[in-house]
């Protein structure tokens, strides 16, 4: 793995429940990457949730943040993550980071993660956590996603945590040739389904991957 030494091993009280959970998406969701599964049961999920939450960090279930936005349930995290086959030389465009888990995630699977949120409270404090937890191999920037991150493209994956009502074309024309992005896409705001996107030679492809529920991808190429 890569990203951090800190975050790796460690005694916090809650490896039982991290174990678990882990378990429950190798067994019941049928998770198979096991890099993604000792991400998942690395990162210490409680860190990224409101201190109130915290008991409830490693139940199969998205919990809120502030100013409307939530962490996603350790299913959708280790799902869309798995969907995008890191074998660790990866420079991943993650887009609507929140709290950071999920770039923590994606941290210790790819070689470079670029983080762009769009609430600058919320991208402040994930930044701080992301740092005191010793993750080095992050990039982050607050603005508007559905742009991307032109000047450090093409990237190899992109992950967008956030549900639009159609595939942004920035962030398709910033995915390499051969690479894969994981977004949910809905003609509502309310849910959407989940469609991988691989880049080819002559345009893309996509892949229908089951119906999800994020919060709306706000900005140019998503809601208004």
């Amino acid at each position: 793995m890569n990203g951090t030494a800190s975050g790796r091993n460690i005694s916090d009280g809650y490896e039982i429940p991290r174990g678990r959970m882990t378990e429950q998406l190798r067994n019941t969701y049928k998770i198979a990457d096991d890099r993604v599964l000792g991400a998942m049961n690395t990162v210490p999920r409680h860190l990224f949730v409101p201190n109130a939450l915290q008991s409830q960090a490693y139940k199969d279930n998205a919990l809120p943040l502030s100013v409307g936005q939530t962490i996603s349930q350790p299913f959708i995290v280790a799902r869309m993550t798995e969907l995008l086959e890191l074998s660790g030389r990866e420079r991943v465009l993650e887009i609507g980071s929140g709290s950071g888990y999920q770039t923590a995630v994606l941290a210790l699977l790819a070689r470079k993660v670029y983080a762009i949120e769009r609430i600058q409270s919320i991208a402040s404090v994930a930044k701080e956590r992301l740092r005191n937890l010793g993750y080095r191999n992050i990039s982050y920037r607050v603005g508007d996603g559905t742009l991307g991150w032109q000047i450090y493209s093409p990237f190899d994956a992109i992950l967008v945590a956030a549900g639009g009502p159609e595939i942004p074309q920035p962030l398709v024309d910033q995915l390499a040739v051969g690479g894969r992005m994981v977004i949910p896409i809905g003609e509502g705001q309310k849910s959407q389904v989940l469609v991988r996107v691989t880049k080819t030679e002559k345009g893309y492809s996509t892949e229908n991957c089951g119906p999800c529920a994020f919060v709306p991808l706000i900005g140019e190429h998503g809601w208004k």
